[in-house]
């Protein structure tokens, strides 16, 4: 089979798959081209009405299994990621071009976030408050699921955003309605059939792919009892107003616009390594957690300004299959002009000069590709540094000492992470406390793909958990007991 070969994609309603929807059609183009592979249908109003009845339906079937029911049959789909590994790898590059190595890494990431709650799902305990010798009531709590959660995932990374959203709240209970992005519909699509493959009922898991129309009709939807969102803030916005009308809540994972602080003691080598790594080649900084801001001391500031430079010059962009590729095109041909956009009002506006990249380039068709780009000199005010770019930029922002470094790390409206390099042990522990973020990470420490460490932001990087016990206790609420002695 060409690598090239796409699926038949469907909504997936109550254990029917059907071809067609109200909402029409989206003609999918491979970022790395700009070819149209395959049109897609869409969900209207009454097929997520549909979806989202089927899932209230299936929640006693799926209650009935019981925790340790529910648990093998994560465990059983988590078996068959493990299997079909290359081929959501491979459909994850059709999906946004994403590199086929990186596309492996999330699908493993992705099992191993299924194996981690499939672990949970007969451990959703809760505590008798009584003390003994109390004469007062029998007192203990029930932890319950909501019931259907409405899960909105994005476009950059969907095999692992089903990982921590689709999979907690099944162990946890939960039924859900899927509304991938029309922009990534292929890799969703196969994980479709390996839920039916593990033998999870009909209606517990359904598909409703979509554009906003969708969305809203799923978030605002009296049967769903909660929503979990990673995407953008003025999305995000949209969704908790129609939330406000029923007082529903909801878990939304946003953007982010992260400092990473390189201090004098740094290990130079694994620094910029990352640095350039995480915002420059994987998904081509198209990331809400990637460390896009370079806080440099003075001291190693032209050192690191070399370095940085030097490696962002040499990334290899292309084919995305080709192992040789290491970085990505953006997603659409909107999203490059947006980048590009940015890039050309910095330095029109002198908030930093251009040290690598800055354009398209040249070789590569009709790709949406942009040049991993270098801002040197960055005015840490400026829309660069304070507007969150997901896209192949690095701005490079000098501070002279660790107070002036916090500042500019918490300068902007985002709070998602922090990154940290020194070896100074005091440092740490006073960068930790001080950095206003919802995860610091310290000499190579990882924000994401780890499914036992929590993750989520504050400020207009949102709200809520993923990851951990706290992300399984993102779809339980908990019920109070008092029973009279009598």
């Amino acid at each position: 089979m060409s690598p090239y070969a796409v699926p038949q994609c469907h909504l997936h309603i109550g254990g029917q798959r059907l071809t067609h929807g109200s909402g029409g059609v989206h003609a999918h183009r491979f970022p790395a081209t700009g070819e149209v592979q395959s049109e897609i249908p869409l969900a209207g109003v009454a097929e997520v009405d549909a979806a989202v009845q089927a899932a209230h339906e299936a929640l006693r079937t799926w209650t009935k299994l019981g925790p340790a029911g529910r648990r093998d049959a994560l465990t059983r789909l988590a078996d068959l990621m493990a299997r079909d590994t290359d081929e959501l790898a491979r459909l994850s590059v059709l999906d946004n071009a994403m590199t086929f190595s990186f596309a492996q890494y999330a699908a493993g990431s992705a099992t191993e976030w299924t194996r981690y709650y499939a672990g949970f799902a007969d451990k959703v305990e809760g505590r008798v408050v009584s003390t003994p010798g109390q004469l007062r009531d029998l007192a203990y709590t029930v932890p319950e699921p909501y019931g259907v959660i409405g899960i909105i995932i994005t476009w950059n990374g969907p095999l692992i955003s089903l990982g921590m959203k689709v999979i907690p709240a099944l162990a946890a209970g939960n039924t859900v309605v899927i509304k991938p992005s029309e922009l990534t519909p292929y890799m969703v699509e196969h994980f479709l059939a390996l839920v039916a493959e593990a033998g999870i009922p009909a209606g517990v898991v359904n598909l409703v792919p979509g554009g906003p129309a969708a969305g809203e009709a799923l978030v605002r939807h009296r049967l769903v009892q909660k929503v979990s969102f990673t995407g953008g803030p003025a999305t995000a916005r949209k969704i908790l107003t129609a939330c406000a009308a029923d007082l529903k809540p909801a878990v939304v994972e946003l953007g982010g616009k992260s400092a990473n602080l390189i201090f004098p003691d740094a290990n130079l080598d694994a620094a910029l390594w990352l640095a350039v790594y995480t915002s420059l080649v994987t998904l081509a900084g198209q990331g809400c957690a990637m460390p896009t801001r370079l806080l440099v001391h003075d001291e190693v500031y032209d050192e690191v300004a070399d370095r940085v430079t030097a490696a962002a010059s040499a990334i290899t962009l292309g084919d995305p299959f080709d192992p040789a590729t290491e970085s990505s095109p953006l997603v659409t041909a909107e999203a490059q002009q947006r980048v590009l956009g940015m890039i050309e009002r910095a330095v029109s506006e002198g908030a930093g000069e251009v040290l690598t990249g800055g354009g398209v380039p040249e070789g590569l068709g009709e790709g949406y590709f942009v040049s991993p780009t270098v801002i040197g000199e960055v005015d840490p005010a400026s829309e660069i540094a304070q507007v969150e770019v997901f896209g192949p930029v690095l701005s490079l922002i000098r501070f002279s000492d660790e107070a002036q470094a916090i500042d500019i790390a918490n300068s902007t409206s985002y709070g998602l992470a922090a990154y940290a390099w020194t070896n100074d042990l005091a440092r740490v522990n006073r960068l930790t406390s001080r950095l206003r973020a919802g995860g610091v990470y310290v000499n190579g420490g990882q924000p994401v793909l780890a499914p036992e460490l929590p993750f989520g932001g504050l400020g207009v990087s949102g709200y809520g958990r993923e990851g951990g016990a706290e992300g399984l206790y993102e779809f339980v609420r908990t019920k109070a007991v008092s029973i009279a002695r009598g």
